[in-house]
């Protein structure tokens, strides 16, 4: 059996990073943007512990725009050192009243929208972060939110978001409180900010101010910690914020009720996991698409991946294989586990259900129609979903053709915008969220200052793309956004991440390969060159897929790419394939952090 320490034992310690590797004794924070990071060292200072300091980087991040915003949605994995346990948070907003298949299809959509009042759900991270704070953290919301408002009262913003401003203008300027948010220069060359000029949000600050304001009433009244937490999180929900958000979102056309943010609320889950090479891996369940990280990982568990060779054209044909199976399980059966039907998740990762996928794969040729499989047996139960399975197929559908007239604008429907940030300390806690949600360009709601969600367009609007899926008002759609940790004899060793969209859990699964398959350091696993399938139903926009379709990293040398050619490729390539990805591994020998952030972005970390 491969065990991590002794790869990293055997390791050549004199290989070459773009970035050096972080070493720390008593914590480590990384976060999508340098800001956020120095945010979580705030806390850390301070004597928070990896929550506060999440919850204080998330909260900076949201403010940033880092490819989310106030109203998006949360999804973390936290290790409970005090129970010994990993916990789910699932704050994943619900569509609104009215989102139904009809209402979509009588506007001739073949999906909900990508953007605007239509695509918003009702906003979750906010909720996320004081139900984080309140249940595992140590500070209070003031201590935490600090760093955002001041951050909403002005900062020198960096030349992504300005860029990013800019590119959506037009879009920006069809949405009044949008407009007044983001486009100060109104008129001029450039109407939004310029790097480095100072970005002011008085309106967020104001609703962050309410939500500090209403902790402290409560505290003065005798409330506990938990309960003056619980009473600024109401004020968000049900109270005068909730009726500005809703007042402003309905006014531009948004479906959203008072109702439908009084009754959403977060859920405290159980994980799901599988083991790998003496590794215990969580995900968050079918409400994302965790599970399939732990599908891969069970097909390729009985082979010899290291003995196939780094990123050899075997190594890749079966790991695109296996990536295959598992994200066409993805599209047809994962969804919301609060509606039904049931998800068959149990036989989904029942290791002979891997077994029988395993022997599917054509050890010659790229299957360019490579279905979901029927776990129901492994459940003793029967596929209620049977015709539409057999039906089921990319090859056969419009889909593909459009795809591939269209690739320039497909490849942002794959890597649609997120971020990551993961945290560890001392003490034992674990941290690791993928947030994402009210993105550029973001419709703000009202005078809130906050952006709303455009998640909606992940839902489908018939059964046969996804019983699972379908879009129906209090539901969450499947996401792809997926945090993870792993741990070894009931501690955790890794916590990691990825922004990327359809493409988080082919990175994270390369990345842990990395690790311990082939002993590499967590930052050399981080900015390894990786591959990209596109043959899976991307969860954005148009939901199109591309079979066959590859992408490579410049540097692998010809006689790689032309076997994979005759094995039924479609090859392009990229100068850096690593993918965002972000993560941390504790060293149970030494007691140390190591912290790795991969240079395809501006993921950046600080350790102590």
């Amino acid at each position: 059996m491969l065990l991590i320490a002794c790869l990293l034992a055997q390791h050549n310690l004199h290989s070459q990073t773009e970035k050096p590797p972080l070493h720390g004794r008593h914590w480590v924070a990384i976060a999508g943007k340098p800001l956020g990071t120095t945010a979580g060292a705030r806390m850390f200072d301070r004597g928070g512990n990896a929550v506060d300091a999440a919850c204080a980087m998330l909260g900076v991040l949201c403010t940033m725009y880092d490819d989310l915003s106030w109203g998006g949605e949360t999804q973390a994995l936290i290790y409970d050192p005090r129970k010994k346990k990993v916990v789910g948070i699932n704050a994943l907003g619900v569509a609104p009243t009215g989102a139904k298949p009809e209402f979509f299809k009588s506007k001739r959509m073949r999906y909900p929208p990508g953007e605007g009042p239509l695509a918003a759900l009702t906003p979750g991270t906010a909720g996320a972060i004081m139900t984080m704070l309140s249940e595992y953290g140590t500070m209070s919301l003031k201590q935490v939110l600090e760093p955002a408002m001041q951050m909403a009262e002005g900062y020198p913003i960096e030349e992504e978001a300005a860029g990013k401003i800019e590119r959506h203008k037009e879009t920006l300027k069809r949405w009044p409180y949008s407009r007044k948010t983001f486009l100060s220069h109104p008129g001029e060359g450039m109407e939004g900010p310029r790097p480095g000029e100072i970005f002011r949000q008085p309106d967020l600050l104001k609703t962050l101010q309410k939500l500090v304001e209403t902790e402290a009433q409560a505290l003065k009244g005798g409330k506990d910690r938990k309960q003056a937490i619980q009473a600024a999180y109401d004020r968000f929900y049900k109270g005068d914020i909730a009726e500005e958000f809703v007042r402003g979102a309905k006014e531009q056309g948004a479906l959203l009720t008072l109702a439908d943010l009084a009754k959403w609320q977060v859920k405290i889950e159980e994980p799901i996991m599988t083991t790998y090479k003496g590794l215990e891996v969580y995900k968050l369940t079918g409400w994302t698409q965790g599970p399939a990280l732990l599908e891969m990982l069970n097909m390729l568990e009985p082979l010899d991946v290291r003995e196939m060779g780094f990123n050899s054209a075997r190594y890749i044909h079966t790991l695109y294989q296996v990536m295959n199976l598992a994200l066409a399980d993805r599209d047809f059966y994962y969804g919301d586990p609060y509606f039904p039907p049931e998800e068959p998740i149990r036989g989904l990762l029942s290791k002979s259900y891997a077994r029988e996928r395993l022997a599917f794969i054509d050890r010659e040729r790229n299957d360019p129609d490579a279905g979901p499989g029927d776990p129901y047996p492994f459940e003793n139960k029967k596929n209620p979903f049977g015709d539409i399975l057999r039906n089921w197929s990319n090859t056969r559908t419009e889909r593909m053709r459009r795809g591939e007239r269209e690739q320039a604008q497909s490849d942002d429907a794959f890597r649609a915008g997120t971020t990551s940030l993961q945290a560890m300390d001392k003490a034992g806690w674990a941290v690791s969220i993928t947030p994402s949600g009210g993105w550029m360009p973001a419709c703000i709601a009202g005078n809130t200052g906050i952006g709303m969600s455009q998640r909606m367009q992940s839902f489908v609007l018939d059964e046969a793309e996804s019983p699972f899926n379908v879009v129906a008002p209090g539901k969450r759609p499947r996401v792809t956004l997926s945090p993870s940790i792993a741990l070894k004899q009931g501690r955790p060793v890794l916590c990691f991440g990825a922004q990327g969209g359809d493409w988080q859990e082919q990175w994270l699964l390369q990345f842990l390969i990395n690790i311990v398959e082939f002993g590499m350091t967590v930052q050399e696993a981080c900015e390894a060159p990786n591959f990209w399938s596109y043959q899976v139903r991307a969860s954005f926009e148009r939901h199109e897929a591309q079979p066959g379709r590859l992408t490579l990293n410049e540097e692998v040398p010809s006689w790689v790419r032309k076997e994979l050619r005759r094995m039924g490729y479609r090859l392009d390539f990229r100068k850096t394939t690593s993918g965002p990805i972000t993560a941390i591994y504790f060293d149970t020998e030494q007691g140390t952090f190591w912290g790795g952030a991969a240079t395809d972005g501006e993921d950046y970390g600080l350790a102590w």
